[in-house]
């Protein structure tokens, strides 16, 4: 247990970051689920769309330090690769 108070203040703010944090690693899941929906529908147009949002929802978490850049860049690469395949079909 926290002894001193700087270690107790820590503890305080390691638990606002984490709130933080979730929030945001909630809201790239989303816009990754909103994607994948238009995708599974066959909209090119919509997931033409949801894919500008998810890259940048992303993109946005990447600089926030909640995702690793390298992972951000995987999943972008990835999402692209789906939607140029559904362009191609």
């Amino acid at each position: 247990m926290a002894n001193n108070p700087g270690a107790k203040k820590a503890i305080r703010k390691i638990a606002r970051r984490t709130e933080v944090n979730k929030a945001r690693r909630s809201r790239v899941r989303t816009y990754l689920r909103k994607f994948d929906e238009a995708l599974t529908a066959g909209d090119a147009g919509a997931a033409k769309l949801a894919f500008v949002e998810a890259q940048s929802e992303l993109m946005r978490a990447v600089s926030k330090g909640v995702v690793h850049k390298n992972t951000g860049s995987r999943k972008v690469s990835r999402l692209h690769a789906q939607l140029k395949k559904l362009s191609a079909a």
